[in-house]
């Protein structure tokens, strides 16, 4: 009996010691932090005003990657979460855009809608979310597999496909809803309708109302922000009750007027709820203080609303941004005392960066436009009834892809593959649409560069569209004021790529390098498998 006794001991010791020596390879907590809609360009533009704690970590004591970028088109919210977190592209993991259009069901889908599940909080209809629709793992399903799920993943948000898509299909998401207040989940992540007791308790303190009391202005005397044009000018969007797009904002006068509980996304106080959650979920999960690896997955979506609305060039956007490296700050210092400096490993990117208003542009003389959807969708139209006769060719225009009648074209034993090219070379006369390309180019030849490489990355052969367009430079779909994203250009593509923390060398690179070099990279880290769709690369200049 002593000898058995002696023997369990002993493997009891050596299973102690393997988990230690297990934890002792991984950080303590891994934080993935997606900014919505950053250029790289940031990090220089408003380095100066940062204080020491919030983006500067990643500047000072981090590695940068300054040449970093996404490799397909097009460049959305949707795919960008997608590619960070699954190391491949659109053409793989499915998220092919926000929205797109499904033939076999007539109308266009969200990326993370899901019908057979329903809310759990919040209102029924923010409730239908899960990852579902994106066809890949992600590195937050591999570290749960990696330890046989003993790894938390938490995925936090504004935007739900922010939340759901980094949490991957194993991981938890949580998401606000605008209609309450409060942030929310689905039944795809609990059976039960009740939140867990530190989301309820986080909901009970109603902080959103707290920060709809307050005004925007700005964090600094307003002609300090000498990195942005006049405040006042005909290239923003002012909020509805106000006539110009100029501080202050008084949240509390026109919060009735524009979404209630979704006036916060469009503020920087959005980035402090997001940030305030998060900590929450730190505390409420004890993430990183579990003798596991946990991984956080946050996205501050007010970035992208805010960035809409003013454009680039703004100050609200510069403001935003001095107002995040604080947010950042806290973070950083409550990571430090809860977690352990050097105990957890964070990365910095972007799911896209964000084109100058093109109104802007022409007022600078510099060549852009504005591309009308609508009208291309009527002629397009007329001109497929002119070549193959009357029917419905067309049957949806969206995200520069046109999606054409395959049935009718059988039924009428017309060439479907000619039909692409005769509507992709009478696209081209169209003004502002600088190429076209279709999907049997996509699927007949190997793209090794530019454009058409790009295109091909983000093209998935069961759910993009028939023919493809690409916009010229600086031109948009969209109205006079205001901005948007989507294209291949380094504009739209040309994003932060960080990390800091555990095991992180200081240092930068200008070594081209892709977000679906991310999720690898962590996965050599992490020492767990890449994601199962995994063609991205890791970053050497990190890792050696």
């Amino acid at each position: 009996m002593r000898k058995l006794a002696a023997l369990i001991f002993l493997l009891s010791a050596v299973q102690t010691l393997a988990l230690a020596q297990s934890q002792t390879e991984r950080p303590k907590l891994v934080v993935g932090i997606v900014v919505d809609q950053m250029r790289q360009e940031y990090f220089y533009r408003f380095g100066d005003r940062f204080g020491e704690g919030g983006f500067k970590r990643f500047t000072d004591q981090g590695f940068m990657m300054t040449n970093g970028h996404y490799n397909y088109i097009p460049t959305y919210t949707g795919p960008g979460h997608a590619s960070v977190y699954t190391g491949t592209t659109p053409a793989t993991h499915g998220v092919i855009a926000n929205n797109w259009y499904v033939k076999q069901l007539g109308r266009a889908i969200y990326c993370a809608e899901d019908s057979t599940v329903t809310n759990v909080a919040g209102t029924p209809g923010n409730g239908q979310i899960s990852p579902r629709n994106m066809l890949t793992t992600t590195i937050t399903d591999e570290l749960r597999f990696a330890t046989s799920k003993r790894s938390k993943v938490v995925g936090i948000a504004i935007k739900d496909r922010g939340a759901s898509l980094p949490a991957g299909h194993t991981g938890d998401a949580y998401w606000y809803d605008d209609m309450t207040g409060d942030f929310m989940t689905s039944t795809y992540y609990y059976d039960s309708l009740s939140l867990p007791k530190w989301v309820s308790g986080f909901n009970s303190k109603k902080i959103p109302d707290n920060y709809l009391k307050q005004t925007w202005n700005t964090l600094y005397p307003i002609k300090t922000y000498t990195n942005s044009i006049a405040d006042n000018n005909d290239f923003e969007g002012p909020f509805v009750g106000k006539t110009t797009p100029t501080f202050p904002y008084n949240l509390d006068s026109l919060k009735a007027d524009n979404g209630g509980y979704g006036l916060i996304s469009s503020t920087p106080f959005g980035n402090s709820l997001t940030l305030d959650f998060a900590m929450a979920a730190i505390e409420g999960e004890k993430l990183g203080q579990r003798g596991e690896t946990d991984f956080l997955a946050v996205s501050f979506s007010s970035p992208d609303y805010i960035g809409h609305r003013f454009g680039p060039q703004s100050i609200e956007i510069e403001d935003n941004y001095l107002r995040l490296d604080q947010d950042l700050a806290k973070l950083f210092e409550y990571l430090d005392k809860t977690v352990g400096k050097d105990q957890y490993l964070v990365f910095i990117t972007a799911d896209h960066a964000v084109a100058e208003v093109p109104s802007y542009m022409v007022s600078e003389n510099v060549p852009a436009g504005n591309f009308n959807s609508g009208m291309v969708m009527n002629q397009l139209k007329g001109f497929a009834m002119a070549m193959y006769g009357e029917g419905n060719w067309i049957l949806n225009f969206s995200n520069e892809q046109v999606f054409l009648n395959k049935d009718l074209a059988r039924e009428k034993k017309i060439d479907f593959a000619q039909m692409q090219r005769d509507i992709a070379d009478f696209a081209l006369r169209f003004k502002g649409v600088k190429e076209a390309y279709t999907a049997a180019d996509m699927r007949n030849q190997e793209y090794t560069q530019n454009r058409p490489h790009l295109l091909q990355m983000g093209y998935n052969h069961k759910a993009s569209g028939d023919v493809l367009l690409v916009l010229e430079p600086a031109w948009l779909a969209g109205g006079q004021r205001g901005t948007t994203h989507g294209s291949g250009y380094a504009y739209d593509t040309h994003v932060p790529i960080a990390f800091y923390g555990w095991k992180i060398k200081s240092g930068k690179s200008s070594t081209y390098t892709t977000v679906t070099d991310i999720a690898p990279t962590l996965s050599i880290l992490l020492k767990t498998r890449m994601p199962n769709g995994t063609t991205g690369h890791p970053i050497k200049e990190v890792l050696d």
